[in-house]
């Protein structure tokens, strides 16, 4: 699919040197990095220590978070008036 990109002069020149230095055409060369960037953007696994980490960040200021009334969660105020079934 083409994509037409407008980059800066001194951009163009380092992505021809790159695209030279790979053996390969500036179009080519360019169609890669953003293919690599696309690849390296996909889901990541977090290790444990990075998810404990994740965690605890979003818990820092749980405190601030105010609690809910039990009928929060009742039957009622979870479905309104829809009482299940088709219609």
């Amino acid at each position: 699919m083409p994509i037409v990109i407008n980059i800066k002069p001194e951009v163009q020149k380092e992505l021809s040197r790159q695209a030279a230095a790979h053996g390969v055409d500036v179009v080519s060369y360019a169609a890669s990095l953003f293919e690599e960037a696309y690849v390296s953007a996909g889901p990541k696994k977090l290790s444990l220590g990075q998810l404990d980490k994740t965690l605890q960040e979003l818990t820092q200021f749980s405190h601030k978070i105010p609690a809910l009334p039990d009928e929060a969660f009742s039957r009622e105020s979870l479905y309104g008036n829809h009482h299940g079934g088709c219609p």
